[in-house]
């Protein structure tokens, strides 16, 4: 797995939540009464399934 900076990973979940509140499928099951697309967002980060990767020069 990559290590994130905090800014990468702050970028990587900020433009993930944008997708989950604009209607992009959420890629797990959300629990129950879960809707706050940054927590979703936050939770696929955190199993390694967001589909975003960084390109670093």
């Amino acid at each position: 797995m990559k290590k994130y900076t905090r800014f990468e990973k702050a970028r990587i979940i900020g433009a993930r939540a944008l997708q989950i509140s604009l209607g992009a499928p959420v890629l797990f099951d959300i629990p129950e009464g879960m809707i706050d697309p940054i927590e979703i967002a936050k939770m696929e980060f955190d199993r390694h399934i967001i589909p975003i990767d960084v390109k670093r020069d």
